[in-house]
């Protein structure tokens, strides 16, 4: 394995891996990313070239990409299209160029870019900018989990279950409940126990919180 992409141990903190990817082909350049990077603990794979990225896998960890604008082939500002093309959007860019424009820096960072430095950088505003575009992924990452985990509690309910708790949503008590859907106010009142339960929710402002964050209701706050 090519020392740039052999992970960093010291990187697999407490709250698990970060990781920074470096695309530039200028190889002292890369080396001495990755020597700043890995300084600060984290784990850093660099590459040549865009296709070389393209073509590793990616790690379900927090991670971002430290991206030159011009490269030999394909440029960063490409990969960045490409990457949206390819329903890859969510990765935080910072780019760099030792010839980047007002033009150059508006479209990338439209285009949703994190950050924009130009060569020659202090370390520490290139430490700054990894922290914070990590710190964004490790927080889409936690919300994609806890919203895998919703729809996992949600999937566990009994279609009478997704009814009761349709109606708890807009504030109707459980004898309402059971008027409306024509069961005993107790049968009500347990398959809202059980909902909850499914749901874990303990009290009603939370359960619809996580019902709207499902889209399963509209926002009724």
């Amino acid at each position: 394995m090519h020392p740039s992409l052999a992970p960093s141990t010291a990187s697999r903190t407490a709250h698990g891996t970060r990781l920074v990817y470096v695309v530039d082909d200028d190889e002292l350049v890369r080396g001495a990313l990755g020597s700043l990077l890995r300084s600060i603990e984290l784990e850093v794979r660099a590459f040549g070239s865009t296709e070389e990225f393209l073509a590793a896998p990616r790690a379900d960890v927090p991670s971002c990409l430290v991206l030159d604008v011009r490269l030999r082939g394909q440029s960063g500002l490409a990969l960045q299209q490409t990457l949206l093309q390819l329903g890859r959007p969510h990765i935080p860019i910072i780019f760099m160029t030792g010839h980047g424009d007002i033009a150059m820096t508006v479209k990338a960072m439209k285009a949703g870019a994190s950050d924009f430095l130009g060569k020659p950088f202090r370390d520490q505003d290139m430490i700054d900018a990894v922290i914070a575009a990590l710190d964004s992924d490790a927080k889409r990452l936690e919300v994609g989990r806890s919203l895998r985990e919703l729809h996992v509690c949600w999937d566990s309910l009994t279609p009478r279950e997704r009814e009761v708790v349709q109606h708890v949503a807009t504030g109707l008590m459980n004898k309402q409940i059971a008027a409306n859907m024509g069961i005993a106010e107790i049968t009500a009142k347990i398959h809202r126990g059980q909902a909850m339960r499914k749901m874990n929710s303990r009290s009603v402002a939370e359960l619809v919180r996580k019902m709207e964050a499902l889209g399963v209701v509209q926002n009724v706050s």
